[in-house]
């Protein structure tokens, strides 16, 4: 049994974690590099595997850092089926044409206005493309266990960190693997707690917090009172947030607002090239989130959906108090992007960081402080206020991950602590070391380890490949 650490190492985005057993190589999650433009550039190099040789591909759940690779995986020759939660598929199809919509525009927009030096600029995959990826979708009902070959068997259990979030059960006749995949935390007010973890040979576990604990803070009330102080100075709100994940908790937060009479009654536009109807997905899918139909109902009704490209410049250039919801979430590309240019250095304005900002990210950068971006070749001044919301993050912190890992019905043989920056997974490991005493390993990117199953396992090392 081999692991090797393609992507999520080192990083909190193009998670890729390919496991071998004896001839049958399956690749867990198939995620896009964000951020800094060493990690961009990833995306386009040559797969470290070749993609056709792939049995399957596992999806822990349909974020891009986590999803938006498959179709570059497809179009390199990848043709088996891609596993996944029935949440996970429905918002991958979403997603997946977001996100290629998204690089297309982009494209366009850097080709008429010559902002690139490749001529000409291409996305990275197409709408075709995407439509071939999610083709290849087979989604697997929680619990529902699968055999992907005689003796390999693939189950999820609920993770907690966004509709259809998962983390992944694979099963040899000797060895019980879990890829926690992004592990969702314990009080999130809108999605339910994950699910114990069970027994576990392996365990590779994520560490996006790993060294901190989430902040106190009521993000409702704090929305609430960031939307009365700009409404009440004539400006604008930029949520940067793709169509599905935190906007939801968001407009969740807006509709109670509003039905209490505590915000400004502004108009509130959710800029995306794809038109979700959030009731009937959540509807669809209720066991995993909190809310109630009606609370789904009155959440999408909050917003006036903006698909088309023309209706999104027109956007940018009003000038009164609105919401504006429009991905990325780290401001690294998409509509957002242009509202930025807008609206950012106007100092009536705010923009609300409603998420994790990964290191390189234009929305790390405004989180240090920075009062210029670069955008399309331009430095942009932001004299817009920012705001990052307390206590918003969608993911467990170390707290949370003790708690869980305490679920288990016995110790890991070994620990493999990925999906984070390295401070994050050195500290998570440290404290998992000290607080249990287990074998734990921090994965290194392109790192390999093998197992022998048939002998009683010393502590694993990761080489270079």
């Amino acid at each position: 049994m081999k692991i090797q650490f393609l992507g999520g190492a080192g990083t909190v985005t193009g998670s890729k974690t390919v496991l071998q057993v004896k001839d049958v190589r399956i690749l867990v999650d198939c995620g896009l590099f964000v951020g800094s433009k060493d990690l961009r550039s990833r995306n386009w190099a040559e797969p470290e595997v070749d993609p056709s040789s792939f049995t399957a591909v596992a999806l822990t759940h349909a974020h891009l850092d986590h999803s938006g690779y498959l179709p570059v995986l497809v179009r390199r020759g990848f043709r088996g089926p891609v596993y996944c939660t029935p949440g996970t598929r429905d918002l991958c199809q979403v997603l997946l044409m977001e996100c290629a919509r998204l690089m297309a525009e982009d494209a366009a927009y850097l080709n008429e206005h010559e902002k690139s030096r490749h001529r000409p600029a291409l996305p990275l995959f197409s709408e075709a493309e995407a439509l071939a990826a999610i083709d290849l979708l087979r989604p697997v009902p929680f619990g529902q266990t699968v055999e992907i070959q005689a003796g390999l068997t693939l189950r999820f259990t609920r993770a907690g960190h966004l509709l259809g979030s998962a983390c992944l059960h694979l099963e040899t006749p000797r060895t019980r693997l879990i890829f926690s995949g992004d592990v969702g935390r314990l009080s999130d007010p809108v999605w339910r707690p994950p699910e114990p973890l069970g027994e576990a040979d392996i365990l590779v576990l994520e560490s996006t917090c790993g060294a901190y604990t989430h902040p106190e803070g009521d993000p409702e009330r704090q929305f609430g009172e960031t939307l009365r102080r700009v409404v009440g100075r004539g400006g604008v709100v930029l949520v940067p947030a793709s169509a599905i994940g935190r906007s939801q908790m968001l407009l969740h937060f807006l509709a109670r607002l509003r039905y209490r009479g505590e915000v400004p009654d502004v108009p509130v536009f959710l800029d995306s090239p794809v038109v979700v109807d959030v009731a009937h997905l959540y509807g669809a899918h209720s066991d995993d989130h909190r809310l109630s139909r009606s609370a789904c109902q009155n959440m999408g009704r909050v917003p006036h959906h903006v698909s088309r490209l023309d209706q999104s410049r027109t956007l940018s250039g009003n000038r009164f108090p609105m919401v504006v919801f429009a991905g990325g979430g780290m401001l690294s590309g998409g509509r957002i992007l242009h509202h930025v240019k807008a609206f950012g250095p106007d100092d009536r304005n705010a923009i609300v960081l409603a998420g994790y900002q990964a290191p390189g990210t234009r929305g790390e950068a405004l989180l240090n402080g920075a009062r210029s971006l670069q955008i399309h070749g331009e430095d942009v001044p932001i004299r817009a206020e920012v705001v990052p919301l307390a206590g918003l993050s969608a993911h467990a912190d170390c707290q949370d991950l003790v708690q869980w890992l305490e679920s288990l019905d016995r110790p890991p043989r070994h620990v493999f602590v990925n999906h984070g920056e390295r401070e994050n997974s050195e500290a998570l490991r440290d404290h998992l070391v000290s607080r249990f005493g287990w074998n734990c390993t921090v994965a290194h990117h392109q790192g390999l380890v093998t197992l022998d199953e048939t002998q009683a396992w010393p502590t694993p090392g990761l080489s270079r490949t």
